[in-house]
């Protein structure tokens, strides 16, 4: 089977995606998620001008060959753009593989280590009335693990609230230009344990719940921050620190034993190398779209089994259903599966551009027996959204010095 053709679509239904197209001389076709977050065109060109012209001709089933061609091959390694590239050629070729196999994805990957999908939910909020009110209705919705984030006294536009936005979809679409948002770290300390000790005081432990820092605090900052959280019995604490310097895991591992989640940015297994082999870590984060797709996903779990880490695959609204729909083939195959962050199946538009082969329904994502990903792409209802210039926001402190967003 051979590639005759590989098509790369921008368009914004509800947000930007980048949608890759490798059509086969066999009539089959697949689908593949090559979509960064307000770097969408940079890794557009790295397809268009650098891979597609390498791919034309190739067996479409040879997708171990085509993963390390692209890797190796281009002798420059990792980094976002080239990996979540390479993400969009590996999915689509899986998809491929499925359905010329007539089989789901996860039949190729093994089949089933579970029936179905835990997810956890957002509660975001304003104020702490307005979080746990919105926790409470996530609680009705059947979530059984939901993460806190909630605007902080004195600051602006605070990481994980939508302001006057009514989701994540039309907050994005909203951004032409990166917004600032001020920093405090003090006003964050002092806020965030009340948070959850007012969640607990109001809805009791009997539901897990998360939260992310999002690397904003150095790692005695994030050891404090464990620590206090502690009585609240957390799933995990989400990106504690930036994870550029992996050993700083192990100071927060020293002063607590709240659970520590990371890599929603990892690009390859070398990025999680190290804190998974020293146990610095108990939920790996990556994301199949930005670190190489389902074949690396798989090598990283693998990896990950041996030291007793589970995966919890980063699951924001800038991956596009066929993303998540690999995370779905990921999870149901995994057998060190924790959880899926889940935040919806997004606005009208993008249900008219993608179909998928999820549901949800108390707590849990369902996974349809459709061959390959199960993802279907209008092409001509995507071309009615075309790319909207967006970006994620920038953080400065009071005195304007730049900090991590």
């Amino acid at each position: 089977m051979k590639i005759t053709a590989i098509k790369v679509f921008v368009n914004s239904p509800d947000r930007n995606f980048v949608t890759v197209k490798i059509e086969t001389d066999e009539g089959i076709y697949g689908l593949g998620d090559a979509t960064l977050n307000g770097r969408e065109l940079a890794v557009v060109a790295y397809l268009e001008n650098h891979i597609v012209p390498c791919l034309i001709g190739k067996d479409a089933s040879q997708i171990e060959d085509t993963w390390q061609y692209l890797y190796k091959g281009a002798y420059w390694r990792r980094g976002p753009i080239t990996m979540t590239a390479i993400a969009g050629i590996d999915m689509a070729l899986w998809d491929i593989k499925g359905k010329a196999a007539g089989l789901p994805v996860y039949q190729l990957l093994g089949g089933k280590s579970r029936s179905k999908i835990k997810v956890y939910g957002h509660a975001n909020g304003n104020n702490v009335e307005e979080t746990l009110d919105n926790l409470g209705r996530l609680i009705s919705e059947g979530y059984q693990t939901i993460r806190l984030q909630c605007a902080i006294p004195g600051l602006q536009d605070s990481y994980g609230t939508l302001a006057d936005k009514k989701d994540y979809y039309a907050l994005q679409s909203s951004r032409s230009l990166p917004p600032e948002q001020v920093w405090d770290t003090k006003k964050y300390l002092n806020f965030i344990p009340s948070l959850f000790q007012k969640a607990r005081d109001k809805y009791g432990y009997d539901m897990d719940l998360t939260h992310d820092v999002h690397s904003r605090l150095t790692p005695i900052e994030a050891a404090r921050l464990a620590k206090e959280l502690e009585p609240y019995k957390l799933l995990f604490l989400e990106d504690a620190i930036p994870a550029e310097n992996q050993d700083d895991f192990l100071q927060i591992r020293k002063h607590s034993t709240t659970p520590l989640a990371v890599g929603e940015v990892f690009n390859t297994i070398w990025d999680c190398k190290d804190l998974i082999t020293s146990q610095s870590i108990d939920y790996l984060r990556s994301a199949a779209t930005h670190s190489g797709g389902i074949t690396s996903m798989r090598r990283q779990a693998d990896l990950a089994a041996l030291y007793k880490v589970k995966t919890a695959p980063h699951g924001p609204p800038d991956i596009s259903p066929i993303g998540h729909a690999a995370h779905a083939h990921l999870n149901i195959w995994c057998p060190n599966f924790g959880i899926q962050e889940f935040v919806g199946f997004g606005g009208d538009q993008m249900q008219k551009v993608f179909s998928h082969p999820l549901s949800y329904e108390a707590g849990y994502l369902h996974l349809s027996d459709l061959p390959g990903l199960g993802v279907a792409f209008n092409e001509d209802e995507a071309s009615k959204y075309p790319y909207m210039r967006s970006y994620l926001p920038v953080s400065r402190l009071e005195d304007g010095t730049l900090w991590d967003w």
